[in-house]
């Protein structure tokens, strides 16, 4: 089990963002209208490098095959302009033939809806409501008096007819209106050829532009979140490829005109957030309606949409990305608004990429941290501090759903350790600045303690799973805990052989009461007990010639070091036969530690779970002596 850092250290720090108010809104201004008034450049910029993460995989695999870079590079990006090309004609064939039908459909159409309207249902009630309205708008046109005019003249009829037009005018007509999309996607061919042509070059200058104090680290990152984005657009390619092909053959069989059109639809809409969904399932839905005149097509057509949805988002996707993109579903609503208002449609369609690109940058960008908390899916707060957060709103119900959530895969002890109590750390730094009102402080506690009494019920710490709360990263993991000793031995299992003493702080019985149920947990007769009882409180239920282990458990900044080593004292002398440790929560090994040691605490522990451990290590022992175990939790004779 990692030990907790100093209670400074675990202070919510703030994202990297600039302090400065004003230049935060002037520059988010100018960032706002650079995006806008130029969008005829950046549309296609964003595109080529959004399609350059795409090849960039399929030309490295080029590359290692033994093909020539430049060779390799030009074949993706002919093989991109083939597919694209391709998927155009084949819309463009099939919307002509949906052109030519579609009197057609509109006549089944409107049949179905004149057998929905003759069974008396609420379309026909609409239909009359909106006639009535009309007929009585006409009433009152025709009834207001209109303005007499003297020798007025009757009304001559004017017709105006424009001369045909000219071969070249005609040619104009034509190919004007695909000159600017034929200009921009030739741009992007060329963008996209040069950005994989010299990739290196522009991250070699991206790097002297956001300085290379440590190129180590920078290289590193830029390398992993270029290598993140090419598997993950490439991946989202595929699979949305992938979907189109199904929905293709799906509706191929279901008998829906044009498959290849609505399937080809479906795949592009795959990128849209939201709204991609709807618009993919309507046209087909529209003219299944119109070809069948029954409903078993449409109903067909609805359970295919649904099927297939559900199976990519919480099946394929998470095997293939994870369990997200990594951008919270606050975050992809706002950013498709904010695209789609900047840029369009081609925004809409390039929203969740290029908040992806951000969620990265602020990944491995100090100075941009602000855009991963306020656009990316982890956790905003560490646990300990999402702890402390609830426990100060006074929010029961989200305590209880965070321990019910970790308790699945995590045992108590480790809970308490990596959790409550660095948050009762937390607690206890605010504390000491004053910052708690005195109502405010006793319903924490109060809340701290309905929490350890609503786990009480808990299974056995030692039949519980044991697993990380955080993923570690590399040579930081720490050495897996050691398994768990066997049950207490029989002196140690009578009610109230075992003590654990909260301290003077003010979040001390709390670390008691959290010692004493892990302890009872694992067969000892532990109890709780606060501090009034070494100042001559009652002594109902405790005896002291039964105590066999007595643990002083205090919070770090609740008391100084010569007041811990006064209460030990006091506790020595209370329980004279007993075995006195301490268990000392956010306190790294420091004078607080060793002053306890050489006031003689058998053993000082810095975590529940350790302590649990060494008091099994702990037996009494004859002529009123002690067993020491040291640090490390090796028993000294």
């Amino acid at each position: 089990m990692p030990k907790l850092p100093p209670i400074a250290d675990r202070r919510v720090r703030p994202a990297g963002v600039p302090k400065d108010g004003g230049a935060i809104a002037q520059a988010a201004l100018v960032v706002v209208a650079v995006l806008y008034f130029a969008r005829e450049l950046l549309v296609p910029l964003a595109l080529a490098v959004l399609l350059s993460f795409v090849l960039a995989p399929i030309a490295r695999a080029l590359r290692r095959v033994g093909i020539p870079r430049v060779v390799g590079v030009l074949a993706a990006v002919l093989a991109a302009v083939a597919v694209i090309g391709m998927l155009g004609l084949v819309m463009g064939r099939q919307l002509s033939e949906l052109a030519s039908d579609i009197p057609l459909y509109q006549y089944e159409l409107n049949r179905k809806l004149a057998s929905v309207n003759a069974s008396g249902g609420l379309l026909e009630r609409a239909q009359e409501m909106l006639r009535g309205l009309a007929d009585g708008a006409e009433q009152a046109a025709a009834q207001r008096p209109e303005p007499a005019a003297a020798n007025a003249a009757p009304p001559l009829l004017v017709e105006v007819q424009a001369p045909p037009p000219r071969p070249f005018e005609l040619l104009q007509n034509i190919i004007e209106p695909l000159l600017l999309p034929l200009a921009t996607f030739g741009i992007v061919v060329v963008l996209v050829v040069f950005v994989l042509l010299y990739r290196e070059d522009l991250r070699d200058r991206v790097i002297r532009l956001v300085g290379a104090d440590d190129l180590h680290r920078t290289m590193a990152a830029m390398d992993d979140a270029a290598y993140r984005l090419s598997r993950f657009f490439l991946a989202q390619t595929a699979m949305n490829a992938a979907y189109g092909v199904v929905i293709t053959l799906a509706l191929l069989l279901i008998g829906v005109p044009q498959p290849v059109l609505w399937g080809i639809l479906a795949g592009l809409m795959r990128f849209v957030p939201f709204v991609g969904t709807i618009v993919a399932v309507a046209f087909p839905l529209l003219l299944a309606l119109a070809v069948e005149p029954g409903w078993t097509m449409p109903l067909l057509v609805l359970v295919l949409f649904a099927v297939s949805e559900g199976l990519m988002g919480h099946v394929f996707e998470p095997l293939v990305f994870g369990h997200s993109t990594g951008l919270s579903p606050i975050a992809v609503i706002g950013a498709a608004t904010f695209w789609t208002w900047l840029w369009g449609p081609i925004g809409l369609i390039l929203s969740v990429p290029l908040t992806v690109c951000l969620v990265v940058l602020g990944r491995h960008v100090e100075r941009f941290e602000f855009l991963e908390v306020a656009l990316g899916d982890r956790p905003p707060l560490d646990p300990p501090e999402t702890f402390y957060q609830r426990a100060l709103a006074g929010d029961a119900d989200a305590l209880g759903e965070q321990a019910d959530t970790m308790l699945r895969d995590h045992r108590l002890s480790a809970y308490y350790d990596e959790v409550a109590l660095p948050a009762l750390a937390l607690a206890q730094a605010d504390a000491l600045r004053g910052s708690f009102a005195e109502e405010r402080l006793v319903a924490v506690r109060a809340r701290v303690a309905a929490l350890v009494e609503d786990l009480e019920e808990e299974v056995e710490d030692d039949q519980a799973p044991q697993k990380p709360l955080a993923e570690p990263d590399g040579d930081d993991a720490p050495p897996p805990p050691p398994p768990d000793p066997p049950p207490a031995p029989e002196a140690l299992a009578q009610p109230g052989a075992v003590i654990c003493l909260a301290g003077r702080g003010p979040f001390d019985e709390a670390v008691a009461a959290m010692l004493a149920q892990v302890l009872r947990k694992r067969g000892f007769g532990a109890v709780a007990a606060p501090a009034e009882l070494l100042r001559g409180g009652d002594l109902t239920g405790f005896e002291p010639s039964k105590v066999r282990q007595a643990w002083l458990c205090t919070v770090e900044g609740g008391g100084s070091a010569a007041a811990a080593r006064y209460l030990l004292r006091r506790l020595k002398r209370r329980f004279p036969d007993a075995v006195t440790a301490a268990l000392v929560v956010g306190a790294p090994e420091n004078r607080l530690t060793e002053a306890l040691r050489a006031e003689g605490a058998a053993a000082v522990e810095l975590e529940v779970g350790s302590a649990a451990r060494t008091a099994l290590r702990l037996l009494p022992a004859e002529a009123g002596t002690q067993q020491r175990v040291p640090a490390d939790g090796q028993a000294l004779s």
